[in-house]
């Protein structure tokens, strides 16, 4: 059985890898997976929290408003909404029906407006 803490732990280092690949993935200008890795490490840092907070291993969902209400987070509204936005993008970042217009969607300002 893993250690708790060595668990929560791991969901931060993981999270920290993350959010370096997006920061990489901005100045290769691969808009799509900076917010796809952007949701991930915002992701992984909820299911450390989760953990810490209900001393239980996290559900395996994506959705990043559901996990901050389960551990009863307070977020304000501005950065609630770009909770809501990376949740919101995570299906289409994930499973593209249109690659070639998702790059054309996502350009730089609106990348970093979102992240």
């Amino acid at each position: 059985m893993i250690n708790t803490k060595d668990s929560i732990n791991n969901w931060i280092k993981s999270s920290n890898y993350d959010i370096r690949t997006a920061e990489h993935m901005l100045k290769t200008r691969r808009y799509i997976y900076v917010l796809f890795m952007c949701h991930l490490s915002v992701e992984k840092l909820l299911k450390a929290l989760y953990e810490a907070v209900l001393k239980k291993i996290p559900p395996k969902t994506h959705n990043l408003i559901y996990l901050s209400k389960s551990i009863g987070l307070e977020i304000p509204e501005k950065f609630l909404r770009t909770l809501e936005s990376l949740s919101d993008l995570s299906i289409v970042t994930r499973y593209p029906e249109d690659m070639d217009s998702l790059v054309k969607a996502f350009k730089k300002e609106r990348v970093c407006r979102i992240s």
